[in-house]
């Protein structure tokens, strides 16, 4: 499809997500996946194969020929190398959790064109909501507009981060989380990155810090950023890779208590 407009698109991607939450919510019910562990840590089910082949197909019938960065797709040349329109997709984020009967599950696409992020959408099934963005359109969740919370300090900022996989790189994690529970009125660890960042962009929670990986962060970035909320990172970003695409120590928070934030999680890591 060419000269697609970005509401075109932006209602595409909505559909595509929903018709994908469906899927989830019919394997869930029916208790009709297996799972297995990637690189021996990281959980895995073939829900996930099979609502990633189901939203490629999708993409590729409206988008033929438009590039696409997922989780089980793992082009990693994507980063350093991004193509002029990219799709990037998490069909499952939060895989521990569909498995394990939790309701922090979303399916999340995003657009990319030419290093900007200028579509969003995650949709989280099992809690019957749609969050969705573009660029200049303003931020929603089930249609209804967004906004971050009006928190100012620390003291009454609610926190959201998560944990690698990887036990033995959790430890170095702990003196950021230490500062956040000293510092800042508490700490959540709800195990979808996705919807951790759209629940700053609509004031549920405060701030949102963590390391992912690009299709865990591309759509709930633009959904946060159209909605109002800071969005950045706390280290320098490489030349050669667009910022809406770094998944690096990013950190999303209501406006105010950005800067505030960043200088706590920063003092902790000396």
């Amino acid at each position: 499809m060419a000269n697609v407009s970005l509401e075109e698109r932006l209602a595409l991607a909505i559909s595509i997500a929903e018709e994908a939450g469906q899927m989830i919510r019919h394997a869930r019910d029916q208790q009709s996946f297996s799972q297995r562990l990637k690189a021996g840590i990281e959980l895995v089910t073939d829900v996930d194969v099979a609502v990633d082949k189901l939203i490629s197909e999708r993409l590729d019938a409206h988008f033929p020929g438009e590039a696409r960065l997922s989780e089980e797709l793992r082009p990693e040349e994507a980063l350093h190398n991004p193509a002029e329109q990219l799709w990037v997709v998490d069909p499952i984020d939060g895989t521990v959790n569909f498995a394990q009967g939790l309701r922090h599950v979303a399916v999340s696409i995003g657009w990319i064109e030419q290093g900007v992020g200028k579509v969003g959408v995650v949709h989280a099934p099992f809690l019957n909501e749609t969050f969705s963005a573009a660029q200049g359109l303003g931020a929603f969740c089930n249609q209804r507009p967004i906004a971050p919370s009006h928190a100012v300090s620390l003291d009454n900022t609610l926190v959201a981060t998560g944990f690698p996989y990887d036990k033995a790189a959790r430890k170095a994690l702990l003196p950021r989380l230490e500062a956040a529970l000293t510092h800042c009125q508490d700490v959540r660890r709800n195990g979808s990155a996705a919807l951790d960042i759209c629940d700053v962009a609509c004031g549920r929670l405060d701030a949102y810090y963590e390391t992912v990986s690009p299709w865990d962060f591309v759509a709930g970035w633009v959904i946060a950023r159209e909605a109002g909320a800071r969005v950045g990172h706390l280290v320098d970003i490489p030349k050669e890779v667009p910022a809406d695409l770094y998944p690096e120590q990013l950190l999303i928070t209501t406006p105010k208590v950005y800067d505030a934030m960043a200088k706590l999680l920063k003092e902790s890591d000396r």
